[in-house]
Protein backbone atom coordinates (compact mmCIF):
# COMPACT_ATOMS: atom_id res chain seq x y z
CA UNK A 1 0.00 0.00 0.00
CA UNK A 2 3.25 2.58 0.79
CA UNK A 3 4.66 1.74 -2.58
CA UNK A 4 1.58 2.35 -4.40
CA UNK A 5 0.77 5.93 -2.72
CA UNK A 6 4.58 6.72 -3.06
CA UNK A 7 3.83 6.11 -6.65
CA UNK A 8 1.05 7.92 -6.89
CA UNK A 9 2.90 10.72 -4.95
CA UNK A 10 6.22 10.74 -7.29
CA UNK A 11 3.60 10.14 -10.41
CA UNK A 12 1.81 13.96 -9.41
CA UNK A 13 5.69 15.05 -8.31
CA UNK A 14 6.18 14.31 -11.91
CA UNK A 15 3.59 15.35 -13.55
CA UNK A 16 3.91 19.03 -11.66
CA UNK A 17 7.63 19.05 -12.74
CA UNK A 18 6.72 18.06 -16.56
CA UNK A 19 3.58 20.49 -17.04
CA UNK A 20 6.15 23.38 -14.74
CA UNK A 21 8.75 22.68 -17.49
CA UNK A 22 6.17 23.19 -20.44
CA UNK A 23 5.19 26.54 -19.01
CA UNK A 24 9.03 27.64 -18.26
CA UNK A 25 9.48 26.94 -22.25
CA UNK A 26 6.41 28.88 -23.48
CA UNK A 27 6.67 31.56 -21.64
CA UNK A 28 10.66 32.01 -22.72
CA UNK A 29 9.61 31.71 -26.38
CA UNK A 30 6.95 34.02 -26.16
CA UNK A 31 9.64 36.58 -24.55
CA UNK A 32 12.35 36.00 -26.88
CA UNK A 33 9.48 36.44 -29.47
CA UNK A 34 8.75 39.59 -27.71
CA UNK A 35 12.14 40.61 -27.38
CA UNK A 36 12.78 40.39 -30.91
CA UNK A 37 9.93 42.47 -31.92
CA UNK A 38 11.38 45.13 -29.09
CA UNK A 39 14.50 44.95 -31.33
CA UNK A 40 13.16 45.22 -34.72
CA UNK A 41 10.87 48.44 -33.59
CA UNK A 42 13.89 49.76 -31.40
CA UNK A 43 16.37 49.79 -34.89
CA UNK A 44 14.99 52.51 -36.80
CA UNK A 45 14.00 54.62 -34.01
CA UNK A 46 17.71 54.24 -33.25
CA UNK A 47 18.85 55.00 -36.59
CA UNK A 48 16.77 57.70 -36.59
CA UNK A 49 18.49 59.24 -33.29
CA UNK A 50 22.21 58.45 -34.87
CA UNK A 51 21.25 60.23 -37.97
CA UNK A 52 19.98 63.15 -36.21
CA UNK A 53 22.70 63.29 -34.06
CA UNK A 54 25.46 63.25 -37.22
CA UNK A 55 23.37 66.04 -38.85
CA UNK A 56 23.22 68.53 -35.55
CA UNK A 57 26.64 67.60 -35.45
CA UNK A 58 27.42 68.78 -38.90
CA UNK A 59 25.71 71.95 -38.49
CA UNK A 60 27.73 72.92 -35.46
CA UNK A 61 30.48 72.64 -37.72
CA UNK A 62 29.23 74.86 -40.51
CA UNK A 63 28.80 77.35 -37.55
CA UNK A 64 32.07 76.83 -36.81
CA UNK A 65 33.08 77.45 -40.66
CA UNK A 66 31.03 80.54 -40.52
CA UNK A 67 32.27 82.10 -37.52
CA UNK A 68 36.07 81.83 -38.77
CA UNK A 69 35.48 83.39 -42.06
CA UNK A 70 33.29 86.39 -40.29
CA UNK A 71 36.40 86.63 -38.62
CA UNK A 72 38.49 86.48 -41.92
CA UNK A 73 36.18 89.18 -43.39
CA UNK A 74 36.91 91.75 -40.24
CA UNK A 75 40.40 91.19 -40.04
CA UNK A 76 41.06 91.76 -44.20
CA UNK A 77 38.37 94.53 -44.01
CA UNK A 78 40.75 96.39 -41.27
CA UNK A 79 44.06 95.46 -43.16
CA UNK A 80 42.77 95.41 -46.76
CA UNK A 81 40.39 98.55 -46.84
CA UNK A 82 37.51 95.64 -47.96
CA UNK A 83 36.35 92.96 -46.14
CA UNK A 84 36.39 89.57 -48.63
CA UNK A 85 36.34 86.04 -47.79
CA UNK A 86 38.33 82.54 -48.20
CA UNK A 87 39.30 81.93 -51.30
CA UNK A 88 37.83 85.43 -52.97
CA UNK A 89 40.70 87.22 -55.00
CA UNK A 90 39.27 90.60 -54.08
CA UNK A 91 35.38 91.03 -52.74
CA UNK A 92 34.18 91.73 -56.21
CA UNK A 93 34.99 88.14 -57.69
CA UNK A 94 32.87 84.77 -56.49
CA UNK A 95 34.30 81.73 -55.41
CA UNK A 96 32.78 78.84 -57.29
CA UNK A 97 29.76 78.98 -59.82
CA UNK A 98 27.45 81.72 -58.29
CA UNK A 99 27.18 85.22 -58.79
CA UNK A 100 23.47 85.76 -57.59
CA UNK A 101 21.66 83.98 -54.29
CA UNK A 102 18.30 83.39 -56.28
CA UNK A 103 20.42 80.98 -58.47
CA UNK A 104 22.28 79.33 -55.79
CA UNK A 105 18.78 78.86 -53.80
CA UNK A 106 17.29 77.49 -57.12
CA UNK A 107 19.85 75.04 -57.20
CA UNK A 108 19.78 73.60 -53.45
CA UNK A 109 16.08 72.64 -53.79
CA UNK A 110 17.70 69.87 -55.89
CA UNK A 111 21.32 69.34 -54.58
CA UNK A 112 20.69 66.93 -52.38
CA UNK A 113 23.84 64.57 -53.31
CA UNK A 114 26.94 64.89 -54.17
CA UNK A 115 26.57 62.50 -57.41
CA UNK A 116 24.92 65.46 -58.64
CA UNK A 117 27.73 66.49 -61.52
CA UNK A 118 25.80 69.47 -62.63
CA UNK A 119 25.79 71.23 -59.29
CA UNK A 120 28.21 69.66 -57.89
CA UNK A 121 31.27 71.31 -60.26
CA UNK A 122 29.75 75.04 -59.06
CA UNK A 123 31.38 74.46 -55.38
CA UNK A 124 34.35 74.28 -53.59
CA UNK A 125 36.23 72.06 -51.28
CA UNK A 126 36.77 73.78 -48.07
CA UNK A 127 39.68 72.13 -46.84
CA UNK A 128 40.69 70.52 -50.34
CA UNK A 129 39.25 67.73 -52.54
CA UNK A 130 42.32 65.67 -52.27
CA UNK A 131 42.71 66.37 -48.02
CA UNK A 132 44.08 62.81 -47.06
CA UNK A 133 42.02 64.02 -43.28
CA UNK A 134 39.46 65.06 -45.12
CA UNK A 135 38.86 63.35 -48.94
CA UNK A 136 35.96 64.13 -51.47
CA UNK A 137 33.65 60.66 -51.52
CA UNK A 138 34.16 59.38 -54.75
CA UNK A 139 32.42 60.21 -57.58
CA UNK A 140 31.91 63.86 -56.54
CA UNK A 141 32.63 66.48 -58.78
CA UNK A 142 33.89 69.24 -56.27
CA UNK A 143 36.38 72.00 -57.16
CA UNK A 144 39.72 73.48 -55.44
CA UNK A 145 39.96 77.06 -55.39
CA UNK A 146 43.11 78.58 -57.51
CA UNK A 147 44.34 82.37 -57.27
CA UNK A 148 42.73 84.50 -60.07
CA UNK A 149 46.54 85.58 -61.61
CA UNK A 150 47.11 89.67 -61.57
CA UNK A 151 47.48 89.59 -65.19
CA UNK A 152 47.17 86.41 -67.84
CA UNK A 153 49.50 85.36 -69.94
CA UNK A 154 48.06 87.85 -73.10
CA UNK A 155 48.51 90.81 -70.64
CA UNK A 156 45.08 91.34 -69.61
CA UNK A 157 44.25 92.18 -66.16
CA UNK A 158 42.27 89.66 -64.24
CA UNK A 159 42.87 90.60 -61.01
CA UNK A 160 42.87 94.75 -60.52
CA UNK A 161 43.97 95.53 -56.81
CA UNK A 162 43.98 92.70 -55.56
CA UNK A 163 45.85 91.86 -52.11
CA UNK A 164 49.44 90.87 -52.79
CA UNK A 165 49.45 88.30 -49.95
CA UNK A 166 46.24 86.26 -51.24
CA UNK A 167 46.24 82.42 -50.95
CA UNK A 168 44.08 79.48 -51.79
CA UNK A 169 40.64 78.98 -50.44
CA UNK A 170 42.35 75.91 -49.26
CA UNK A 171 45.17 77.68 -47.47
CA UNK A 172 43.15 80.28 -46.17
CA UNK A 173 40.22 78.13 -43.93
CA UNK A 174 43.25 76.11 -42.99
CA UNK A 175 45.12 78.54 -41.64
CA UNK A 176 41.83 80.05 -40.01
CA UNK A 177 41.66 75.89 -38.31
CA UNK A 178 45.22 75.75 -37.61
CA UNK A 179 45.41 72.91 -39.73
CA UNK A 180 42.72 70.95 -37.85
CA UNK A 181 40.40 70.17 -40.62
CA UNK A 182 36.63 69.75 -39.64
CA UNK A 183 35.31 66.25 -40.52
CA UNK A 184 31.77 65.46 -41.85
CA UNK A 185 30.28 62.67 -39.64
CA UNK A 186 28.70 61.34 -42.13
CA UNK A 187 30.64 58.47 -44.32
CA UNK A 188 29.91 60.47 -47.66
CA UNK A 189 30.07 63.83 -46.01
CA UNK A 190 33.01 66.83 -47.11
CA UNK A 191 32.60 70.62 -46.18
CA UNK A 192 31.99 72.53 -49.66
CA UNK A 193 31.34 76.25 -50.41
CA UNK A 194 30.59 79.03 -52.73
CA UNK A 195 30.96 82.90 -52.44
CA UNK A 196 28.51 85.40 -54.20
CA UNK A 197 30.51 87.91 -54.96
CA UNK A 198 29.70 91.81 -53.59
CA UNK A 199 29.90 94.52 -56.12
CA UNK A 200 29.78 98.49 -56.30
CA UNK A 201 31.72 100.87 -54.10
CA UNK A 202 31.22 103.92 -51.45
CA UNK A 203 27.70 104.00 -50.24
CA UNK A 204 26.22 101.66 -52.97
CA UNK A 205 28.49 98.58 -51.83
CA UNK A 206 26.89 95.22 -51.00
CA UNK A 207 28.81 92.43 -49.03
CA UNK A 208 30.16 89.15 -50.38
CA UNK A 209 27.70 86.17 -49.10
CA UNK A 210 29.28 82.99 -48.06
CA UNK A 211 27.17 79.50 -48.25
CA UNK A 212 28.87 76.60 -46.98
CA UNK A 213 27.02 73.10 -46.90
CA UNK A 214 27.79 69.41 -46.10
CA UNK A 215 27.78 66.80 -48.92
CA UNK A 216 26.08 64.38 -47.42
CA UNK A 217 23.17 66.59 -48.55
CA UNK A 218 23.76 69.73 -49.04
CA UNK A 219 19.67 70.60 -49.65
CA UNK A 220 19.12 69.83 -46.27
CA UNK A 221 22.84 70.88 -44.29
CA UNK A 222 23.79 74.20 -45.61
CA UNK A 223 24.07 77.90 -43.98
CA UNK A 224 24.12 81.26 -45.42
CA UNK A 225 25.76 84.22 -43.94
CA UNK A 226 25.48 87.80 -45.67
CA UNK A 227 27.96 90.42 -44.14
Amino acid sequence: MRNKNNQSILHQISFKLINCKGQSLAEFAVITAMMATFITTALPALSNVMESGKQQKSIDELDKLLLQAKNFYETTAALEGRGRLPGQDKYIYPVGGYNDLESLLLDLETFTTYTNEDIGLKWVSVFGKDNPKALMPDGAFFQDDEIRPDVDDDGVIKCRNCPVGRETGTDEWLYLFSNEELISPFQDGHYIYVVIPGGNTGEDVTAPRLCVADAENPRDLHKIIEF
